[in-house]
Order: structure tokens, then sequence, then C-alpha cells
């Protein structure tokens, strides 16, 4: 490494370090972009939901990367095998001249791959981040006088920062307990009061989240039965897709049976968690219901001048099953995970493991222990009762297999 690379390293390090108290689960990452040894870029990972570092660099520069050297304190995902080719098509995106905000050929090969995936024509708008995504894709769904039901646990009502309430010019979120971090169609219907009452917020949205917080999935009929309901209210159904493909795997279902043809309007699809750098699409599953959305995209900071960097992410994602593939390695991690923990006779799982995330009770001493041997465990997850693990597409059986060892340890 040349004396020039070790300080730009150096400067990324010191980004990096920015975010150590806010992005927590996810990791502390710095960037730099230079050309003609000048920094012409820069950023770093400040919170979770927001750009990556990545992102944030390349805005930085402005498009003016021809020929830069990229420096950053996270290898992106570039590997073949149960990696995502992003990298790649971000490379093969960079060259040359190309339309601007969406209107360039890999926007529109998304759109078209995303109509074939789905099974229908479907209007696709991009963001970089899961809360952009769900937050814009509400304000089309909600009036500013709306009510937005969704479950205590999920993202738009608790890791959101009132994004939802901000986009939507005022919307009400109406969150609803129910077992395993699923609404129920039975209590939906118990709940869902005041229409035509001037004195209350209006029913408009039922959000559900698949895979949900909690690790398990919303079984298709449990979909269709949210979203009978919600129509003959004259509501709409928004679907938090962060996890999308791992419910996917796990449902051994078609994108098409999981979302429209169960009911879904729109859905917010993830790409970010299952191996892209920074990649969220808003997916409309009938046209008419887009109206004023463009207007809404752009006044969010969201259309993107360089929107052929997020597309040609998300054009590679869904191609040649990377995430099926990805995600299949993730929810089999998982289980492995859980049924190690599982078996330790003081470890109790929260829920059931259905996807890519475990959720168990730890006894005191073992977090510390663990605290204590390298390991940084996040004891503020959810309803706080419990700590979560997730695998994802990168994920070594060696890591689960360190983390068990560590435990078996503890208790020799």
């Amino acid at each position: 490494m040349e004396k020039n690379d070790i300080k730009y390293m150096d400067i990324s390090l010191d980004l990096a370090i920015k975010g150590i108290n806010t992005c927590m689960p996810n990791p502390r990452v710095g960037c730099v972009i230079v050309k003609n040894n000048k920094i012409i870029g820069q950023g770093w990972h400040s919170q979770t939901g927001d750009s990556h570092a990545e992102i944030m660099a390349l805005n930085d520069a402005r498009g003016n990367t021809d020929n830069s050297t990229v420096y950053i304190t996270l290898e992106p995902c570039t590997h073949t095998g149960n990696t995502p080719p992003c990298v790649n098509a971000l490379i093969e995106a960079n060259s040359g001249i190309a339309e601007s905000y969406g209107d360039d050929e890999w926007s529109l090969a998304l759109k078209n791959k995303l109509s074939e995936v789905f099974e229908t024509d479907v209007e696709v708008f991009l963001a970089v981040s899961g809360t952009a995504s769900n937050a814009l894709a509400l304000s089309a769904l909600a009036p500013v006088y709306g009510k937005i039901y969704c479950h205590e646990l999920s993202h738009i009502n608790t890791d959101e920062c009132g994004a939802p309430e901000l986009f939507t010019g005022g919307a009400k979120l109406n969150p609803m307990r129910s077992s395993n971090g699923r609404i129920s169609a039975s209590e939906l219907e118990g709940i869902i009061r005041g229409s035509g009452n001037v004195h209350v917020t209006q029913p408009s949205v039922v959000s559900i989240t698949q895979s949900c917080e909690t690790g398990t999935v919303y079984q298709l009929e449990e979909i269709r039965a949210i979203s009978k309901i919600a129509h003959n209210h004259k509501m709409s159904v928004h679907m938090d897709g962060a996890r999308f493909a791992n419910a996917l795997v796990s449902l051994d279902v078609s994108p098409a049976e999981m979302t429209w043809k169960s009911g879904v309007d729109v859905l917010t699809l993830g790409g970010t968690k299952n191996g892209c750098l920074a990649a969220e699409a808003i997916v409309f599953f009938k046209p008419d219901m887009v109206g004023h959305f463009p207007f809404l995209h752009k006044r969010s900071g969201q259309l993107i001048s360089k929107m052929r960097f997020i597309s040609s992410q998300l054009k590679a994602y869904i191609s040649d099953n990377v995430w099926i593939r990805n995600a299949t390695h993730a929810n089999a991690m998982a289980k492995i995970l859980s049924e190690g923990l599982n078996a330790f006779s003081n470890i109790e799982l929260a829920y059931p493991t259905e996807s890519n995330e475990v959720f168990v009770h730890l006894p005191r001493d073992v977090i510390d222990y663990l605290n204590n041997t390298g390991y940084d465990v996040n004891e503020e997850e959810l309803d706080g009762k419990a700590v979560r693990f997730v695998t994802a597409w990168n994920t070594d059986l060696n890591d689960i297999s360190d983390l068990l060892d560590k435990i078996s340890q503890k208790y020799g």
C-alpha cells in the first residue's frame, strides 16, 4: 500500500468514527473518493436507515468520478456465489453518459424486469433508504387527516423517527398489539372506526411488514384476509418489504402471490438488507394510484440525478435469482443459529424463527460474558425483552459456530 493510500484510508476511518454512536446495529463505515490526488467526495454512514457511506460520497462528488479511486472501510458486495454482483453493476453503469433522473436505460430495464417478476405492469420509484421508501409510499396512500393501521413493533411506528407522519403531513399511526409481530385480521376488523366522522382521523391505510420485525412471516391467507378487510373499508394496503426476499424463500411462493394477488396495493421493496449497497424501490401495482406521487418523490429529495446507480444495483439484485439465493442462505444460517441457541436449557426463543432474524431471551450473565469476549450485544431490540441476531447473505457458518462455542465455554 502506498503512502497516499494509507492517508486516504485513515481519513475514511476518521469519517467512519462519526457514526459510532448513531448507526448501530449497522457497521460504522467511511468512504472517500480521490481523483488526481485530491478528495472529490466523502461520506459516512451516519445512522440506521440513512444513505450508506458510498452513496454519500458519490453524491458529494457530484458525478465527477471518472478515473477516480474509492477508499472505503467496509468491503461492498463484490463477491460471486452467495453475494450479489451489485458493485459490478455499479461499475458498468458508471461508464459513459446517461440520461438523468431515472430516464436512463438501467431504470427502464429495472421497471421492465420488475413487471416481469411480479407478473403485472408496475410503476417503480427508487430511494436510498427504507425509511424514505416507507414514508413516501404512505404519503401517496394516506391524506393528512388519515389513519394508518400497523403493528406496534413495525418500523414505521418504532424506528423511523416520525418520518411517516412528516411525509404524510400529519396522518396518524394506529399501532396494534398482536402475537408474534403480525396484525390479526379479526382484531383489525374490530378497531376500524370513524369513517365519515369529521372529529376523528379517517381510516386510510393498513401497513404490514413482510417478513415481520420479529422474524416471523405472514402466511398468504393472513395477507388476503387483512387486504379484504382493508378494501371493504375503502383503505389501501401497504407492505414494508425490507426483508421481502427472506419472506419469499420462507413461504416458497412467487412475488406476485405475496403481493398484488393477495391484495397488496403498494410495496416498498428492500435491497439493502439483502446485499445491495443502498437501493430500495416503491412499487405500485395499480398505476392509477400513482397520481401526484412523482412530485412527492421529488420534494423528498429521493429523485436522484444519477438514478442509474440505484437502478443498476436492483436490476442485478433481482436478475439470475440473486436475491433468492442470498435470502436462502441467510434464512438457512438463521435456522442453524436458532436451533443451536435453543439447545441451551437456559436460553429461550422469543419468537419462531421464520426468516433471517433470531430473537432469544439471554440470561444476564451470558450477555455480560459475550460483551466481555468481543461481542456487542444490543439489548434495546423491539419490546426490550429479547436480543436479536441477524444472519445475512454473507454470514459464514464459522461465525455461528464461534458464537455457539463462546456460549458453550461460558457453561463449561
